[in-house]
């Protein structure tokens, strides 16, 4: 049974400054995992935010405004972004295809490769336009969705964890990290519990906002008494900013310029090896995709795949967002679990504010001293919260099996789901060469196609028809034979 919502769908704040606070408040539950792809990629931050925020637009149009999700970039494609960099060099410059300002790597190879992960998405909905989606439901019951769901909070807890131990400035302290951490998780978790109004409905902010206060306060004390170990917040992004250019403040590091003047020159024969690369994790994505938006729909109270606005939509948007980011900056969109764990705790799923978040997002990437100011917030105060986060996302998990009344007497969904919650957590996954790059299938996806195999292929036998007492009485003449 689903919550019931603050703001539902289609509902609006009536006020600028709550429609301004609940869009911040998305905008900081994204903006580490984000611009980490960015940084992992060497791609620059502005361009980053800007495909982020004009993804999430793009699929806001195609569901016609029906599902309050944030799109923003995907961990899935970093393996396929770096070896699509790569494609067409040797030696040195094969080494550093990550290496900022390097114009030796080859971005439209990541542009066409991002045009074939869209491209697929809208095939694939295309496909299930035609046959229907009634096998998504046989495929996907609550045994394999929620086992899912919660393997996909659980995945992220590693994350959590490495970013409340990151310590930002050399000489830094990880217990000041992980103080920060839990300070900014507990000052959070006080506003979302004890709240009165306002409060209640902006835990993040407040939580994020005043962890990020008193942590600057220290590393000013720090920097000015040199004392590394109170020194939280890097300020290098700032100090690095030209504040007497006024070029320096707009952004225009966007990778289809360095397309168009890089050295190395797409030609035809490396079409096959980009799609080899980014294919594969396509197919993956499209399997955590589905499982997103069951969650999603699981928190709203509406089943977004089958009814409005359909996987169909929700196929075209997300694929058509992933082709236009890559012209944009190369990274490949995806739909955030932490965003959707704001709707969540915060009982707002108002599309409105989604589309605002995304306004103010591509209003920061162009500007770059705020985007300096974004990139200065330490990942510990993200960790911290997330550990709300992404635990919400895996009791939204728990809660699908709950209300969907899955029945663990039954041997047939035990095995499903721990097979599902083994592989998912333990972090199976499976890698394979395709020429010189390598396909990566997820813990996550690999996860659910275990549990769907294997939820076809133990059919339901008799006994679970039966009811407590016949299958006490079963139980009683099994234990006579023996």
């Amino acid at each position: 049974m689903a919550q019931k919502l603050i703001l539902d769908v289609n509902e609006n704040p009536k006020k600028i400054r709550s429609w301004l606070l609940f869009a911040f408040q998305h905008i900081f539950a994204m903006l580490v995992a984000c611009i980490t792809v960015a940084w992992e990629t060497g791609l620059a931050i502005g361009p980053t935010l800007i495909s982020a925020g004009v993804g999430t637009i793009i699929y806001i149009i195609a569901t016609r405004g029906k599902s309050p999700v944030f799109l923003a970039s995907s961990f899935a494609y970093i393996s396929a972004m770096i070896a699509a960099l790569g494609v067409g060099l040797s030696g040195d410059a094969l080494k550093n295809v990550t290496e900022s300002g390097n114009l030796n790597r080859n971005f439209l190879a990541v542009i066409i490769g991002m045009i074939i992960v869209g491209l697929i998405y809208v095939i694939v909905a295309l496909v299930i336009k035609k046959f229907g989606t009634k096998w998504l439901n046989k495929l996907l019951p609550p045994v394999v969705i929620g086992p899912v769901i919660m393997v996909i909070g659980l995945g992220l807890a590693g994350s959590a964890v490495s970013n409340i131990n990151s310590v930002a400035v050399t000489g830094g302290s990880q217990y000041m990290s992980i103080l920060m951490a839990l300070l900014a998780m507990v000052i959070t978790a006080i506003c979302a519990h004890y709240g009165k109004k306002m409060i209640a409905l902006i835990p993040f902010v407040i939580g994020m906002g005043s962890t990020y206060i008193l942590s600057l306060i220290l590393t000013l004390i720090g920097r000015a008494c040199n004392i590394p170990v109170l020194q939280i917040i890097d300020l290098t992004p700032l100090t690095s900013i030209d504040w007497t250019s006024i070029k320096s403040y707009i952004t225009t590091d966007f990778i289809f310029m360095d397309a168009i003047n890089q050295e190395v020159h797409f030609d035809i024969s490396m079409l096959g090896s980009v799609f080899i690369i980014f294919a594969p994790v396509s197919l993956v994505t499209i399997c955590e995709h589905i499982g997103d938006h069951k969650n999603v729909g699981n928190i709203i109270g509406r089943d977004l795949l089958n009814d409005e606005p359909g996987i169909t939509r929700t196929l075209i948007g997300d694929g058509v967002a992933t082709a236009v980011s890559g012209c944009l900056c190369g990274a490949a969109n995806t739909t955030y679990g932490e965003n959707v764990a704001v709707v969540g705790v915060t009982k707002i799923a108002s599309v409105g504010v989604i589309f605002l978040a995304s306004l103010l997002t591509i209003v920061f990437g162009f500007i770059q001293p705020l985007t300096a100011v974004l990139e200065t917030m330490p990942k510990c105060i993200t960790g911290g919260v997330s550990l709300i986060l992404y635990g919400f996302i895996a009791s939204s998990g728990v809660k699908m099996l709950i209300s969907e009344k899955v029945n663990f007497d039954i041997t047939k969904n035990m095995i499903v789901a721990s097979v599902i919650l083994v592989c998912g957590i333990g972090g199976l996954a499976i890698s394979f060469a395709i020429g010189n790059s390598t396909a990566t299938f997820t813990s996550t996806a690999l996860a659910m196609i275990l549990g769907v195999i294997l939820n076809l292929i133990l059919k339901d036998k008799h006994e679970e028809n039966l009811s407590d007492e016949e299958i006490d009485k079963m139980i009683e003449e099994q234990r006579e034979r023996l």
